[in-house]
């Protein structure tokens, strides 16, 4: 899968999609996942989407196969972002969604699948995650709705107030430190609309599974992501309503993870 990604014209996408004028945090720029250059490499990018194979089936150690334990998290995750919307917004129809740290888009497809009249668009730091998200969606059956690709910082996007329906974030918040998360959550507040979604998948700190892992395997894991501790040790609900966030919900939608989602209040 990886050789397949770097042997092919993957390359010509970064010229189209990387926009020169970003600046990087401290915290990206350092070795990451085991990667010398984290996140901006062609090798991470390249074996992003097989890591997440092998997170899947960690994460549902009873499913039977690959394709049923995805089945089962990426259509929890989708159900609990479905209801939480339906239940709270007020009737806004799903018409735009954000993607953050949409990474290689495989959760950018996801939600382009469950809501195929919605403007769709990925959002990521990492320009080489996004020439091999874009090398990919090119391969597939054009959409209705094609999906935008967007080199940014999720923090500061540039992005319109107040212009999205939801905005979702898959296994990104672990990954940063809390001041990053803190960011995150400000700007996703700013570019919902009025009864807007947020949902937040990730590791669950009360997942019985994580709680349980041997303490070399524990420690083997937080050798390859420096801000675990700041993750687990944040209260993810109460940093969501002080920022303003209200029906603030956390589900376990899988034995591993969790997903929280809140709203942004009506008008």
């Amino acid at each position: 899968m990886a050789r397949e990604i770097l042997e092919s014209e993957v390359y010509k996408e970064m010229e189209l999609i990387e926009n020169p004028s970003v600046v990087y945090p401290d915290y990206y720029l350092k070795p990451f996942h085991a990667y010398e250059k984290g996140n901006l490499s062609w090798e991470a990018a390249a074996e992003v989407e097989a890591a997440t194979m092998s997170m899947m089936s960690r994460a549902m150690p009873s499913a039977a196969s690959l394709e049923e334990a995805t089945r089962v998290i990426r259509g929890n995750w989708l159900q609990t972002i479905e209801d939480h919307h339906t239940k709270n917004s007020g009737g806004l129809v799903i018409a735009d969604i954000l993607d953050v740290g949409c990474s290689v888009g495989l959760s950018t497809r996801y939600l382009a699948d469950k809501f195929p009249l919605a403007n769709v668009v990925g959002l990521d730091l990492s320009p080489y995650f996004l020439a091999v998200g874009q090398y990919k969606e090119k391969k597939r059956p054009l959409r209705e709705k094609p999906i935008k690709w967007m080199h940014a910082n999720g923090e500061a996007t540039d992005l319109p107030s107040a212009s999205f329906d939801i905005v979702s974030s898959s296994f990104v918040m672990h990954e940063c430190p809390e001041t990053a998360i803190n960011g995150l959550l400000k700007e996703a507040y700013r570019v919902l609309r009025p009864g807007g979604t947020v949902a937040l998948t990730d590791n669950s700190p009360k997942s019985k599974i994580l709680q349980n892992l041997p303490p070399v395997l524990f420690t083997l894991m937080k050798s390859t992501e420096p801000h675990l501790d700041e993750y687990y040790l944040l209260d993810m609900e109460k940093t969501m309503v002080e920022i303003g966030f209200i029906n603030v919900r956390s589900v376990l939608t899988d034995p591993r993870h969790r997903t929280v989602t809140a709203s942004v209040p009506k008008l």
